[in-house]
């Protein structure tokens, strides 16, 4: 009997290639998304230092200065400076600066690479709670390149925008772990790395209602307590709630902490200054912009002057009318769960930035959207993928369209980067889009001063003093203005109105500095001391200050005591004149090799010698 034939057993070839399973198709988007990312924000690397909030974080600031030491992050922790308590920001400024020092490159590619991890962060967070590639990819290019986020990488100071939202997706991240195998352990992994987002910024005080939103869509938590198929056990609103309590007082501590630091540092405004119905019309206009900046992203701005109660009625009807009509669609459409959960997670992680609780002058700031976006973009690339489905378009046509824009806003992105390649360039730019802004009128001056072009530089002074008579930054240039061509009395009676101005420690101390200077112009050597004295109680590390304590120990044949003075301004920050008089004083108390010592580093800091050696004398001899 015959046998039948034993077919041959035909391995299945194994899928090859970039693509081959989702593990390496998600390595190659990643590095896909980096790629692009740094190859945007390269030019950033050759930036300066922006001469807003970039000096008090990073280039004036001797605790960053010096480096990662146990001094350095012992400040970082128990410091409210910048009226912020951010010691994870801190630390990674202290860390730059052990790296990198005062090259701005280093401090700037940095931001750069933060971002690009945001960025894979946000596709690979995504991707996984929705089990959709592509359209996660979108969201997290959209992310990557839209010109609003150029402010969040460009600008140094910043860096807590980028430093939270990291810990932010990383906690997102981690609940996504917690969802599908609830444990003690896991749960307090999520908790810390949302602590660590609230100390790097305040930001993210919001994840705790992100994480309820997160649970409606895309985990779908919100359902009977019965488990079914799903790999994610489901819960009641009520466990939902009651799981996130810890969390909720996470965020309380947090806001508590954030508000006594802005209100010692005095950047809270009261309501005498911006009234609440002036904030309530001001926050629901900002909403509309921001919505507007998404789609057409031209006219930004670093800084957006508070329109106060000048508001047009109209403008806030309109922006109130829009946002009642997309709430009440999304909640229509409430089925496309994407919708609502994009809407909520925009207007929801806005509120703790919007202005009800003024903090600070400005109307609206692009850094504020740089974790709020996320649901805009969420709710377009889902909703266009759907709308093309239903339609049957081919999804190369759906690409095509989203290469178009992500081009499109990539351009828009690298043209946006150029007005950040210098000061003058940044603050001309800003007076060209806005109006009646004194800040750009100080920071244009400011930039100018830097090149020692001062009689460009005081009308824009001049200009935000007009714009604001209460301006403390334009009139205590004026007041230098004066100071420093022989209008003594001017600029005292100037510096003791910036005093009455400004609360702000640092603004103070160099006023008090400044008016010690004039008085001893004048003479009038009690009250010099009594301003100088009065600047470094304020602020220790004030330079100017410590100098001019030491010129008046000198005159009065205190050497050591001047010694001292000099010695403390020059820890603070080193400069050739401050060497040239304490090698003088060094020299004059018979320590030689002290004082060859001090003029031997003069020496080396000093570009023009003669010059410094000038500098000094006139400051003995005034």
């Amino acid at each position: 009997m015959p046998t039948a034939a034993i077919k041959p057993v035909i391995p299945t070839a194994k899928p090859e290639g970039l693509f081959a399973s989702p593990k390496k198709r998600n390595l190659v988007l990643s590095l896909l998304l980096v790629v692009v990312t740094l190859a945007l924000y390269n030019p950033v690397s050759g930036h300066p230092f922006v001469n807003y909030d970039d000096d008090r974080y990073v280039t004036d600031n001797p605790h960053v200065h010096s480096g990662l030491n146990w001094d350095s992050i012992r400040w970082a922790f128990t410091s409210f400076d910048e009226s912020n308590w951010h010691p994870l920001t801190w630390v990674s400024h202290e860390l730059d600066s052990q790296l990198f020092k005062l090259n701005p490159a280093g401090h700037h590619y940095t931001n750069g690479v933060l971002h690009a991890m945001n960025v894979v962060l946000l596709f690979l967070v995504l991707q996984w709670a929705t089990g959709f590639t592509w359209r996660s990819l979108m969201v997290a290019l959209l992310f990557a390149v839209h010109p609003v986020n150029v402010e969040s990488v460009a600008w140094v100071a910043e860096r807590k925008n980028l430093l939270s939202m990291a810990f932010f997706l990383l906690a997102l991240a981690a609940y996504g772990r917690y969802t599908r195998k609830p444990t003690i352990r896991r749960y307090v992994r999520v908790f810390f790395l949302f602590a660590c987002g609230l100390m790097a910024k305040p930001m993210v005080i919001t994840l705790p209602f992100v994480l309820l939103l997160w649970d409606y869509w895309p985990l779908q938590r919100w359902g009977p307590t019965t488990p079914g198929d799903s790999e994610i056990p489901p819960r009641s609103i009520v466990q939902l709630i009651v799981e996130k309590i810890p969390l909720f007082a996470l965020s309380a501590a947090s806001a508590i902490i954030t508000m006594r630091a802005q209100s010692q540092g005095g950047a809270v405004r009261s309501v005498g200054e911006f009234p609440f119905v002036a904030r309530v019309g001001n926050a629901i206009l900002a909403y509309g912009r921001y919505v507007m900046n998404l789609f057409w992203p031209v006219r930004l701005a670093p800084y957006y002057p508070h329109p106060e109660n000048a508001l047009p009625t109209w403008q806030v009807m309109l922006a109130s009318l829009f946002l009642v009509v997309i709430t009440g669609f999304v909640i229509a459409q409430r089925q496309r769960r994407y919708l609502l959960v994009g809407w909520l997670w925009f207007l929801g992680t806005l509120v703790p930035m919007i202005g009800l609780v003024q903090v600070g002058a400005q109307a609206m700031a692009d850094r504020y959207a740089y974790l709020s976006y996320v649901g805009l973009f969420i709710m377009l690339c889902w909703a266009a993928a759907d709308w093309a489905s239903t339609r049957q378009i081919h999804q190369r046509w759906l690409a095509a369209a989203g290469a178009v824009v992500v081009i499109s806003f990539a351009m828009l992105a690298h043209r946006q980067l150029k007005y950040w390649s210098d000061n003058i360039t940044l603050w001309t730019h800003t007076l060209q889009v806005t109006t009646d802004n004194f800040v750009a009128e100080d920071n244009l001056g400011g930039a100018l001063l830097q090149q020692y072009r001062t009689d460009e530089a005081i009308p824009h002074f001049r200009n935000a003093i007009k714009i604001n008579p209460y301006d403390p930054v334009g009139n205590l240039n004026v007041a230098a203005y004066e100071q420093q061509h022989g209008k003594l009395l001017e600029s005292i009676q100037l510096y003791q109105n910036v005093l009455r101005m400004t609360p702000d420690a640092k603004l103070r101390a160099t006023t008090f500095s400044n008016l010690g200077s004039a008085y001893r112009n004048l003479r009038d050597y009690a009250r010099a001391k009594q301003n100088y004295e009065a600047a470094v109680k304020l602020e220790p590390d004030t330079p100017h200050a410590w100098i001019g304590l030491g010129l008046l120990a000198q005159k009065n044949g205190d050497l050591n005591r001047a010694i001292e003075d000099y010695s403390r301004a020059m820890s603070i920050q080193p400069t050739d004149a401050g060497y040239l008089l304490l090698a003088q004083a060094l020299e004059k108390a018979g320590r030689t090799q002290e004082a060859k010592a001090a003029y031997e580093t003069a020496q080396r800091l000093s570009p023009d010698l003669k010059q410094a050696q000038l500098n000094a004398e006139q400051l003995l001899n005034e």
